[in-house]
């Protein structure tokens, strides 16, 4: 029994709540274009190529909702891919990472998708005025 409830903690303990790595309080915003999309359990990363001003390109991960979550979203491995451009809405990593949770991700045609997480915590979850 102790062996199975053992065995049976892991995927329990990789998942997070949305503070224990990120922050409400320092929200991101930029444009990008996608280089990858991971669609695992238990978030899609999506990372992107941020352009810098002087022209390079500076690597980020946005991650969205479970693979579940998104597609009952409406949201597939075919709408986004490689090279799409798109304007990502989020809250950036406590550790300063180029990682971000993603909330709100814009294509260039003006479509919008609610990528927030469903983790404890997230932004959408918290009540007006109780941000910190």
């Amino acid at each position: 029994m102790g062996l199975l409830l053992a065995a049976s903690a892991g995927p329990a303990l990789a998942h997070h709540a949305f503070a224990a790595e990120f922050d409400s309080s320092k929200p991101v915003t930029f444009k990008g274009t996608v280089t990858k999309v991971e669609w695992v359990n238990p978030h899609v990363w999506i990372h992107v190529d941020v352009k810098r001003p002087d022209g390079s390109a500076e690597p980020w991960a946005i991650e969205g909702g479970t693979p579940n979550v998104l597609f009952r979203r409406g949201f597939n491995k075919q709408s986004l891919i490689a090279g799409t451009e798109i304007s990502i809405d989020g809250y950036r990593a406590k550790d300063g990472t180029r990682r971000a949770n993603g909330r709100d991700l814009t294509f260039a045609d003006g479509r919008k998708l609610f990528l927030g997480s469903s983790g404890t915590g997230a932004p959408y979850e918290l009540q007006p005025g109780s941000q910190k």
